[in-house]
């Protein structure tokens, strides 16, 4: 597992299983890069050259016109990436034969955002220089992928957890023709503003207040800043029933802690913490969802502390969605708050649902 993971890995420390790579019952996936030249970027910044990392399952299919018929994109969360997804917990539910994205039938893609897994980050060189990429850089950059580099012109789902499922809005509406189905996990369509933002904010404010980290050209990672960083955001996406099973005691709580700290100042690069937290700074598909042609099933959980469902955000928005529908998944010992939106055992029923639905 590369060190990027290592996050995740400690925000779900209660769920151990869902990196342990699981290649016995779905195809090996085709890995590769597709270079961009002079990308440009919403702030008006180019980069001479964009590296974008992916991973494939399975093969294009076509219909008499042309058109790819079985393509699924599936997106990642923040500080993630694609391989995040070929775990025991995700693709040994839905990639295997028989399965509701049986690789055999489906062509499954699995990307790394920019800024993330093995795409261009800022930890390649450039630092703080490196362009203040946002959502929507990522979605156009995934939207070159397909179409110039995999010869996918049509999607037949997008499936995006927590930073993917925004990214799944913003395709909707920015390519409404593209996609038939859309599977938002984890998240609202929304500004990120209120305690999201507020937390995002926090932890870049802890990095850029350690005066290691040096306006980003430090030598050695800046581990105070780092460590509170990191504390914000393993409250937020962590779940405090299944903390309490995992951690009963103090001598086991304060062994987790020193755990995911360690793990989180060994793993990451700060430049790339704080540039992925504040991707999401112009996100707002609000007043954009009457666009969006395809069908919406967007999944919550009742635990999760990023997306609380007291808001009441999600049952206002899905009504500007023409074919779109909520689903709050109640808080059950299967749903490990925000983190729920990488266990298909909890959701699965949704997606054949979804998918049988939006058949053409």
């Amino acid at each position: 597992m590369k060190k990027h993971y290592h996050l995740l890995l400690c925000l779900l420390a209660l769920l151990p299983a869902l990196g342990a790579i699981c290649q016995t019952n779905y195809p090996s996936p085709a890995e590769g890069d597709y270079l961009t030249r002079n990308f440009g970027f919403e702030s008006g910044e180019k980069l001479d050259t964009l590296r974008q990392h992916y991973y494939t399952l399975g093969t294009p299919q076509k219909d008499k016109n042309g058109q790819v018929t079985n393509a699924v994109l599936i997106l990642h969360g923040t500080l993630s990436a694609g391989n995040g997804f070929l775990s025991r917990s995700f693709a040994g539910q839905l990639f295997g034969p028989g399965q509701l994205l049986d690789a055999s039938k489906y062509f499954i893609i699995l990307t790394d955002g920019i800024g993330h897994g093995k795409s261009s980050r800022p930890s390649d060189g450039l630092r703080m220089q490196f362009p203040k990429y946002t959502y929507n850089d990522m979605v156009k950059a995934q939207h070159l992928l397909l179409t110039e580099k995999l010869g996918v012109n049509h999607l037949r789902l997008i499936l995006g957890t927590s930073m993917g499922a925004m990214h799944a809005w913003v395709w909707g509406y920015t390519y409404p023709d593209f996609v038939d189905a859309l599977m938002p996990l984890a998240c609202t369509p929304v500004e990120i503003a209120g305690r999201n933002r507020m937390m995002r904010k926090m932890a870049i404010d802890l990095i850029e207040m350690d005066p290691a980290w040096d306006g980003g050209n430090y030598t050695n990672e800046p581990v105070m800043g780092l460590a509170g960083a990191s504390s914000s955001f393993f409250f937020m996406n962590s779940s405090p029933h299944h903390l309490q099973e995992s951690a009963p005691t103090r001598e086991k709580a304060d062994a987790m802690a020193a755990n995911v700290r360690n793990g989180n100042v060994r793993s990451l690069d700060a430049n790339n913490v704080i540039y992925a937290l504040d991707a999401s700074r112009f996100y707002n598909p609000s007043p954009y969802l009457g666009k969006i042609k395809a069908t919406v099933f967007a999944v919550n959980s009742a635990d999760d502390e990023i997306n609380p469902p007291e808001l009441g955000i999600m049952e206002r928005e899905i009504k500007k969605v023409a074919k779109g529908r909520y689903i709050l998944l109640p808080t059950t010992p299967q749903t490990h708050g925000h983190g729920t939106n990488s266990l298909p055992a909890v959701w699965h029923a949704y997606l054949a649902e979804l998918l049988k639905q939006s058949e053409k």
